[in-house]
């Protein structure tokens, strides 16, 4: 939450200074402050915010690192299939050059 400092007798002293009657300036003064309280609750600081994106850059590090090992074991496990295909053709051929 942030914490924003609001001067409601010096806004109320203003809008006095204008012509806006005593009761109403000070009326106004309370519900804006009472406003910028509620709506300010949920106000993100820039600390939040950074906190935040490193703990999200750490979480995509390790997700990228994962998805890397799982590439890495996707391709050696190509390579061996490709590899047993490939001695599979060779004896078939093998078989074939015998036969004919």
């Amino acid at each position: 939450m942030a914490a924003i400092a609001f001067d409601t007798l010096k806004f109320a002293n203003k809008l006095k200074a204008v012509g806006v009657p005593d009761k109403q300036a000070e009326a106004e003064a309370e519900v804006l402050s009472e406003a910028l309280e509620v709506n300010l609750k949920e106000l993100v600081t820039n600390e939040a915010l950074k906190r935040d994106l490193g703990d999200v850059e750490l979480r995509l590090k390790h997700e990228i690192e994962l998805v890397k090992l799982e590439m890495r074991d996707i391709e050696r496990r190509m390579t061996i299939k490709l590899g047993t295909l490939m001695v599979l053709a060779i004896g078939v051929v093998a078989t074939l050059v015998k036969l004919l």
